[in-house]
């Protein structure tokens, strides 16, 4: 099949969809036509995508094909030289499969499904992998590839999307979690369902906001910017401000990688995978803190600053926790030299604090006092519609706290959903 010759374009040939396509073209069965029906219409129902599924499932592979020619053109635009000559070689194969109308496969095996998957109008909101933006202009590179008038319109056309978009799992994607393989390296994986919450999501905090908001604001214009700790009491809205930040500028090459403690160790491989790419990377670590016996914030602290290695500009740590110093201190490590073990006391301390330091933004979240409680709960009813009198509401939501975990953003919201789901139902 002429898909077996392309060259740049050949990884993950084998495991697409173009591949079975191509084969019914030359021969197979009906049985063959109605199964990979099946799986065009199920992969394309996941990623969203609409009109000439075909068309856009060629678009989608040569999006999210990392090669040589589409890692440089997200970098520096126009690619020249023999890289060139390579990639007209492959979109001159793309233009024959961008020409096979797959409607004509339904009089070759007597079925009446290719030609709905050439016009394909979805029959509601569809897609879990990608956010609307990439699924339209995925869409729209499909149609714009189909229509071109020749190889070098389509190779303008690639490099365009690469430029604005990206290529592969950072350009397609919000954010990334770490996935640890029996042997081999580390996987960094999409991850598909994202909380599409914003900055305006979190009621007050107006200060801290706008502190973290700036900093983020400085890291993806290139400017000189600090790691950042969010700490401060339970529910008061730390995560939710990461996840806003991570949606408000996703459109602008923010990424995000959330790393747990124990995956500490990998921290440098992560940082190998990322640090030549052309996004800005936030490694996301949530609910951080040790115990006397941890030592993986070791891992932690040499990644910051300590090791040979400088860190790469593209890559920021924004961490949370309940703690500020992070690590837990007993009330021996400030007694007298005399009354411990430890011969280089302050010493031990300062290995302590060491951690906290090295974060250059520190933001404090506390919990809200009882009349900001009140406006976050008004706030959220509003929001979310509830048809309740202001002053019962607030009755509620005082007995509510009272009971569930105190004053707190986490604590209103619960109540709002607790209204919603059995009180007004």
């Amino acid at each position: 099949m002429k898909c077996d010759n392309l060259v740049l374009y050949r990884e993950g040939l084998q495991e697409s969809l173009i591949r079975d396509i191509c084969a019914l073209f030359k021969g197979g069965n009906r049985e063959d036509a109605h199964r990979t029906a099946s799986s065009l219409l199920s992969l394309s129902n996941d990623l969203g995508f609409e009109g000439d599924l075909w068309h856009d499932h060629l678009a989608w592979f040569i999006a999210n094909n990392e090669n040589s020619f589409s890692m440089a053109s997200e970098m520096r635009g126009n690619v020249r030289g023999t890289l060139n000559d390579l990639v007209m070689h492959d979109i001159e194969i793309f233009r024959d499969l961008f020409e096979k109308d797959i409607s004509l496969l339904d009089k070759k095996f007597e079925t009446d499904c290719f030609s709905k998957l050439k016009n394909y109008v979805p029959s509601d909101e569809n897609g879990k992998t990608f956010n609307r933006r990439i699924r339209d202009s995925i869409c729209e590179l499909a149609v714009k590839l189909a229509s071109a008038r020749d190889t070098e319109a389509m190779r303008s056309c690639i490099t365009d999307f690469y430029g604005r978009f990206g290529v592969g799992r950072f350009g397609l994607n919000k954010a990334f979690r770490i996935e640890e393989t029996s042997s081999g390296p580390i996987k960094i994986v999409p991850v598909k369902k994202i909380a599409h919450v914003s900055m305006s999501y979190l009621v007050g905090y107006e200060d801290a906001k706008k502190k973290l908001t700036d900093n983020t604001e400085a890291f993806v214009e290139g400017r000189c910017a600090n790691n950042c700790l969010l700490y401060g009491d339970a529910g008061t809205g730390k995560s939710s401000a990461i996840k806003g930040i991570m949606n408000g500028y996703y459109d602008r090459g923010l990424r995000l990688i959330e790393v747990y403690r124990h995956q500490f160790k990998y921290l440098n491989d992560v940082v190998a995978a990322i640090k030549d790419r052309n996004y800005r990377f936030i490694i996301y670590m949530d609910d951080l803190s040790f115990e006397d016996n941890e030592t993986e914030y070791k891992y932690l602290k040499a990644l910051i600053e300590g090791s040979l290695e400088k860190k790469p500009d593209n890559i920021l740590i924004y961490a949370t926790s309940n703690r500020r110093h992070l690590i837990h201190e007993n009330f021996s490590d400030k007694l007298d030299r005399r009354e411990t073990d430890d011969i280089h006391e302050s010493d031990t301390v300062e290995e302590k604090l060491s951690l906290y330091n090295r974060f250059g933004v520190s933001i404090y979240f506390g919990r809200p006092s009882p009349k900001e409680f009140k406006d976050i709960v008004l706030t959220l009813a509003k929001r979310q519609g509830v048809n309740m009198g202001q002053e019962e509401l607030l009755y509620e939501a005082n007995k509510w706290e009272l009971k569930s975990g105190g004053l707190s953003g986490r604590t209103a919201k619960q109540f709002i959903d607790y209204i919603k789901g059995t009180v007004e139902k």
